[in-house]
């Protein structure tokens, strides 16, 4: 293995996210809220107003916004170089009801297992999506970013975050592609990596099936992991040297 790449693997963290709308259904919502929702509703693209009352559009699309949403399970994983063995990848979940407590057991692992000088935080869609959604819940929830979550006032070469989508575009912020289609189009085995804000809803609020959205959050930092490398034209990780625990 690259010598330098070693080095860089002990202090890359990949991230995932499974978020839900902040109630179970927009007539749950606050009345001042179901009025903010309707006004940010208004802002979607012509075709999704068309076709959808913000009622609708709250169950498929207010768990990716920070404001109207909520974290029910963090992803991490890291990649663990043996001595002159194959690099291994360890991945686990936060889960819970219990926002603040899940956001709380996460900044403990950031400020107490890594180094925060040399943190580097990987997530498809990160620097959009995962990273200020996690410091604006934090916020919300009262508990102070840690430290490879600050950013403010930071130049763009200071900030310790990676993102795979950045790293596909190539400066093009026209492209939007999914992890699915990357995995797809890279060959990484990517079973039950398929959902969206409804079928997360469901699972959450009328399954309850904590196994699924755990395997999805499992699912989703092992595809993360294995683009990484295929970004970098480094080799994959065999199946057998990749640890979930749930």
């Amino acid at each position: 293995m690259d010598p330098s790449f070693q080095k860089r693997a002990k202090n890359l963290l990949f991230l995932s996210l499974e978020t839900v709308s902040a109630a179970p259904s927009y007539e749950l919502l606050d009345a001042t809220l179901q009025r903010l929702w309707d006004k940010r509703a208004g802002q979607f693209h012509p075709e999704e107003i068309g076709k959808f009352s913000p009622r609708q559009l709250f169950t498929a699309r207010a768990n990716l916004y920070a404001e109207f949403g909520k974290i029910i399970s963090i992803g991490v994983g890291y990649f663990h170089p043996t001595e002159g063995g194959p690099l291994n990848l360890r991945a686990k979940t936060f889960v819970g009801d219990d926002e603040k407590s899940l956001l709380e057991e996460f900044k403990l692992l950031l400020e107490t297992k890594f180094d925060p000088k040399n943190l580097v935080l990987c997530a498809h869609n990160g620097k959009e999506f995962h990273y200020p959604y996690l410091c604006r819940r934090m916020l919300l929830n009262g508990i102070t970013i840690p430290k490879p979550l600050q950013i403010v006032g930071k130049k763009p070469w200071e900030i310790p975050h990676l993102d795979t989508l950045e790293l596909w575009r190539f400066g093009d912020r026209r492209t939007s592609v999914s992890l699915e289609l990357l995995a797809t189009l890279f060959d990484v085995p990517s079973d039950h990596l398929a959902t969206d804000g409804t079928s997360v809803n469901r699972m959450y609020y009328v399954e309850k099936d904590w196994s699924k959205i755990r395997q999805h959050s499992l699912t989703e930092i092992a595809v993360l992991a294995q683009l990484y490398l295929k970004l970098n034209n480094l080799p994959t990780i065999t199946a057998e040297n990749i640890f979930l625990t749930e």
